[in-house]
């Protein structure tokens, strides 16, 4: 396992390498998922093309992509794509834009957190959060 720029571990499972332990066990949940027909398919680390490349002033500027850590095709033909995160970084917030623009699925963000009962959309749980902070405010009084 080597450390990853967020300080998680790297991990290999299936001959896959994943960011961190939290998105491998995300992996083993869309297995089961798909062996349990919950959801048709899924695919991992799929690419979307945010911005394609140009010229201007003589300068050439790369494409910009975004690429997920999962595509889940459900049963009902919608496409979910998910990003295992803990936060979301500043590039981040900017890439999640430009592919809602651009994109028709649903974009998650999901994480692990055993106190809310596992998975969480990272909406929820800054949702949560803030109101447990509202919450112990009021306990101090």
């Amino acid at each position: 396992m080597t450390a990853t720029k967020y300080n998680s571990k790297k991990v290999e499972l299936d001959g896959y390498t994943f960011d961190s332990q939290i998105e491998a066990r995300y992996y083993q949940r869309l297995k089961w998922l798909q062996e349990h027909k919950e959801i048709l398919f899924f695919r991992l680390q799929p690419k979307y093309l945010l911005q394609e490349a140009f010229k201007k002033n003589g300068r050439t500027y790369r494409k910009i992509e975004y690429i997920a850590d999962f595509e889940i095709h459900h049963l009902d033909g919608t496409i979910e794509v998910v990003d295992v995160k803990g936060m979301e970084t500043e590039a981040f917030k900017i890439k999640k834009k430009l592919f809602e623009k651009r994109y028709p699925h649903k974009l998650t963000l999901i994480t692990y957190v055993k106190k809310y009962g596992g998975w969480i959309e990272l909406e929820e749980l800054k949702k949560r959060r803030k109101q447990a902070k509202k919450v112990k405010k009021w306990q101090e009084f």
